[in-house]
């Protein structure tokens, strides 16, 4: 045990936020998969608590490895990486699943082991890597507009307008923290309204194509033209049944909550064990609880800007703050959904809920985070190496030097 510790670095407090929010997340995947067995098993939980289980244990090899590898080879992986996921992305398009008639191919099944994995949240990680890489590289320079169509916002649209007929939340999160890692990274405020206004003018073109070729995706405006305005609408209708559920939830989850395992919403509320599994927390462990795992984020998001803040390179602290911002945003939505501050959007709670991609690309960016931040530790200790070799050495010699 004391061999494997000795081997964990970065910083360690993002070690003991993300495995108590994993340790924590066994309690409600449990108790709000029931209305899945029941539905579509028989009637037991365990073989959901088993694949989480083995969910959270890949993804925290994968957190280790990626942890171990210095952050600077991150550079090169990026640019080899966006050329297969864009390939994902395109192919994940055209196999063409659908759920109730809906548009959404978002999942593309592994071979042989048979295991889905959606593309979208592997191509936000790689494509904020290569835009901190890109922004670390023009930091000390002047750059025009011009300049920077082609080698920065041509992959970055290329990925959105790939991820977009599938997924339009995802889309808009990823958006934003691109613009977000730029406006940090220095690029010119002057430009960025031309961004935000390009990007607004492709997806008006995406919604008028969509609407005059209703057979392209069949269903998918529609459903996000209904989701916002259910939001917007302030009567409770048969499309506000999700919301209106884990609202009553949260409401009967008082202070303390009706106690762990006895949730009755988890039986009415559709994906209780993933998107809406915050309103399932309230309601068992009461404020209490809800407030606990918004302070464990906000906790992980302090953590991620020291370690942003403590980076020795441009490179490290983008890195930092491009992959670790979106896992905290990420959860704020999910928790604004479950009180209707945001319209419905599908996003999950990072770590808690059940999932594998989720969880899996969750793990990988704060690995990456903690590469950041083992770096840094090993530059302090070789300096404090390095002190206490000169501390020992003959006192003349110091002297000498100095003169």
């Amino acid at each position: 045990m004391n061999n494997l510790f000795s081997n964990i670095k970065g910083d360690k407090v993002i070690w003991a936020t993300t495995a108590l929010l994993a340790i924590f997340s066994f309690l409600p995947v449990y108790s709000a998969s029931s209305n899945l067995a029941y539905l579509y098993g028989d009637g037991s939980t365990s073989s959901y608590l088993v694949v989480h289980f083995f969910h959270l244990v890949l993804g925290f090899c994968v957190l280790f490895a990626f942890h171990k590898i210095p952050y600077h080879y991150f550079k090169g992986l990026s640019i080899l990486m966006l050329p297969v996921v864009v390939v994902l992305l395109v192919y994940t398009i055209f196999q063409g699943t659908t759920i109730d008639g809906a548009y959404a191919s978002r999942w593309i099944q592994i071979p042989v082991v048979g295991v889905t994995f959606q593309s979208s949240t592997l191509a936000a990680v790689v494509l904020m890597i290569y835009v901190a890489r890109y922004l670390s590289r023009i930091t000390e320079k002047v750059v025009t507009f011009k300049e920077t169509i082609l080698p920065l916002w041509m992959p970055v649209f290329v990925v959105l307008v790939l991820i977009l007929p599938a997924n339009f939340s995802t889309t808009a999160i990823i958006f934003t923290m691109v613009i977000m890692l730029v406006f940090l990274g220095g690029y010119p405020v002057k430009y960025l309204g031309i961004i935000v206004g390009a990007g607004l003018l492709l997806l008006t073109m995406f919604i008028l194509t969509a609407k005059a070729f209703p057979g392209l995706l069949p269903n998918r405006v529609d459903t996000w033209a209904s989701r916002i305005e259910n939001f917007a609408n302030d009567e409770d209708t048969e499309a506000d049944y999700q919301i209106e559920r884990a609202k009553t939830a949260i409401a009967t989850g008082g202070i303390t909550g009706e106690g762990i395992g006895k949730s009755i919403q988890r039986n009415f509320l559709p994906q209780s064990s993933s998107d809406f599994i915050y309103a399932i927390i309230v309601e068992e462990m009461g404020l209490i609880g809800g407030f606990g795992v918004m302070l464990a984020y906000l906790m992980l998001l302090f953590r991620i800007v020291i370690v942003a803040t403590k980076a020795n390179t441009v490179f490290g602290k983008l890195l930092a703050i491009g992959v670790g911002l979106p896992i905290v945003f990420q959860a704020l939505v999910n928790m604004a959904v479950a009180v209707e501050l945001f319209p419905v959007t599908g996003q999950t709670l990072p770590l808690v809920s059940s999932g594998g991609t989720s969880i899996w690309m969750t793990c990988l960016a704060l690995g990456i985070v903690l590469s950041v931040s083992a770096k840094r530790e090993e530059e302090i200790k070789l300096s404090e190496e390095s002190d206490r070799e000169r501390e020992e050495e003959n006192p003349l010699d110091i002297l000498s030097e100095a003169i």
